[in-house]
């Protein structure tokens, strides 16, 4: 029996041992049964106490038994496609033999798949570290991404050098011990200075490019993000969003879910007029606004972990993007200037 279900940064996967298996080193065993896996990402795997038998962890010295129930839980890495390096320019904000943090900017496509299969960030950062032929879906020389930034969403994130960094950094976000904090505009004016924002998520059952929060818990995965308001500005508010678990599209979900989804969304009703006044004069500036900023007002401000290698705490920072900071501006302009007199 072999099963494998993709589960946040990590494959998984379960293996019953043959009646007739005669002892084998698991490590050994696994390379035999796995297509594109080397032996060192399966010790790797043991080290971290992420490879079970019969529930347990064991080293990768184990010698398998006849109908041992094996998981394993790896760094997701699986890739359909043969990477092209390009020479797309790249904001790197720091730089060491393990890793990279990069600054991405709004409209670059983090990982190729779904018809952008050229000029991702995955693309450029191959060619940033001397590649220029074609490569392996396997190969870790082209540098890992071990979490994602949606593809008009900006800021830092960080990538692997090596399979060492990669699953030390996965295994930091699986365990939520990487904090994220994101700077977002939405629409209204929250109420609570802070909260949390406790709700499951799912994939929209009519539109496969769309999450949603569903009415019952079960159907979604846990998803937890905390908020912070940041500036009142009449009908937005400037939040910072702590994500303490990492779904696709969480944020701008969750926002959403709650009454008050991101300046210019168009995904989750963000891209029109949801709070404000019915005068024409409101509606230019709105779309004034939205011409300065076309996407939705979402950034990585920081991002913080523990060197895979160096072991020592480590925190960057990106600062808000003109676009971003364009509207930001104009909104504290008319929050000043036009006090709002009531909601539409």
């Amino acid at each position: 029996m072999y099963m494998k279900t993709e589960q946040e940064l990590f494959e998984h996967f379960r293996l019953v041992v043959d009646k007739g298996q005669s002892p084998l080193r698991i490590d050994k065993f696994l390379v035999s049964k796995m297509e594109s896996t080397s032996r060192n990402r399966i010790q790797l795997a043991a080290e971290g106490n992420y490879l079970l038998v019969n529930d347990k962890p064991v080293k990768s010295n184990y010698k398998v038994r006849p109908l041992d129930d094996i998981r394993l839980m790896l760094p997701f890495e699986k890739r359909e496609f043969r990477l092209i390096p390009q020479p797309i320019p790249l904001n790197v904000v720091f730089e060491d033999k393990d890793l990279m943090v990069l600054n991405k900017p709004s409209g670059m496509v983090v990982h190729p798949g779904h018809g952008n299969y050229t000029h991702t960030l995955l693309n450029g950062l191959a060619w940033h570290l001397g590649l220029r032929e074609e490569v392996e879906q396997e190969d870790i020389r082209m540098g890992v991404l071990v979490h994602r930034l949606d593809k008009d969403t900006t800021g830092v994130l960080v990538a692997a050098k090596s399979e060492v960094a990669q699953f030390k950094l996965a295994k930091q976000f699986f365990e939520k011990e990487v904090d994220r904090v994101y700077t977002a505009l939405v629409w209204g004016d929250v109420q609570e200075n802070e909260g949390t924002i406790n709700a499951p998520i799912a994939r929209h059952p009519s539109d496969r490019l769309k999450f949603y929060v569903p009415a019952k818990e079960t159907q979604g995965r846990h998803a937890v993000t905390h908020y912070r308001v940041l500036e009142r500005l009449g009908y937005v508010t400037l939040l910072e969003c702590r994500l303490e678990t990492g779904r696709t599209h969480q944020i701008r979900v969750h926002t959403e879910h709650m009454g008050h989804p991101i300046f210019g969304d168009p995904r989750y009703g963000g891209n029109r007029i949801r709070k404000g006044t019915p005068y024409t004069k409101y509606k230019q500036f709105v779309d004034n606004c939205f011409g300065l900023l076309p996407r939705q007002a979402l950034h990585a401000q920081t991002l913080g972990f523990i060197h895979p290698v160096l072991e020592k705490r480590m925190e960057f920072h990106a600062p808000l993007p003109e676009d971003f900071e364009a509207v930001l501006g104009k909104w504290r302009q008319y929050a000043v200037s036009a006090r709002p007199t009531g909601d539409l």
